[in-house]
């Protein structure tokens, strides 16, 4: 058995004395883990980095066999994310993202999402914006998506400016202003398509604390992982830094 796809590099580790097993978020074929022969060699070594985008050729007897990959080089961007502290944090937590989807499940909305994220995760402009907008879609691809829509309240959809800690639905201003200490602001960034309007850094970090609580309640916590979100923490603290 064989395919072809392109994929984003979220992990490596060694395999025997000359290969690696490289893991991979691809565009058709999901989370998906193979061989690669000789991947510790001097010439594949720039290629095989945390956050490079590859062509990718798996090949297996069968079906469930771990299978190796042929890799060639296609959007080499770990170099220039090295240099930075916040997109190399940032890199290390889109794996961890990553690493809660099913191994080869098919998800190319959200492989899209990565790799336009991974190309900007070095922006401190953009990138907290977009590692908000990239945890939402994880969010709600794994069945703990946010209800935006309407007030959980009164049902308008209007000057939304809460969310609801326990339900995950927003609540708008008025309804929410008795209660506001107990409900997790929401940036009107969030609301908007991306590229619309760039988030200051401000609502960055409040779209960072409420992405954070519903991803450590609902995703990490149950899966004893919340160590696992440490790189996120580091990223939103450079993130402040660099601005």
């Amino acid at each position: 058995m064989d395919w072809s796809d392109r994929g984003l590099i979220i992990g490596l580790r060694k395999h025997g004395e000359t290969s690696v097993i490289l893991e991979t978020m691809t565009e058709n074929h999901g989370r998906h883990l193979g061989v690669v022969r000789s991947g510790r060699s001097r010439a594949m070594q720039p290629t095989l980095q945390l956050g490079n985008s590859v062509n990718l050729v798996w090949r297996a007897r069968l079906e469930e066999h771990m299978g190796a990959f042929a890799v060639e080089a296609d959007r080499l961007r770990a170099g220039r994310l090295m240099a930075s502290a916040m997109a190399l944090h940032g890199l290390h937590w889109l794996a961890a993202l990553l690493r809660l989807l099913p191994e080869r499940d098919s998800h190319a909305g959200l492989f899209a999402m990565a790799e336009a994220t991974a190309d900007h995760l070095d922006d401190p402009a953009i990138a907290p914006e977009l590692m908000v907008r990239f945890e939402l879609a994880i969010l709600a691809e794994l069945g703990f998506g946010l209800d935006l829509e309407s007030c959980a309240a009164t049902g308008e959809r209007g000057d939304l400016a809460f969310v609801s800690p326990k339900s995950g639905r927003a609540v708008s201003r008025s309804a929410g202003a008795p209660w506001a200490d107990r409900l997790l602001p929401l940036p009107a960034f969030i609301l908007t398509e991306a590229g619309e309007e760039r988030a200051p850094i401000d609502d960055a970090e409040a779209g960072l604390r409420l992405t954070g609580y519903f991803l450590r309640r609902d995703l990490f916590e149950p899966r004893g992982l919340s160590e696992a979100m440490g790189p996120r923490d580091t990223f939103a603290r450079e993130a402040r830094k660099t601005c």
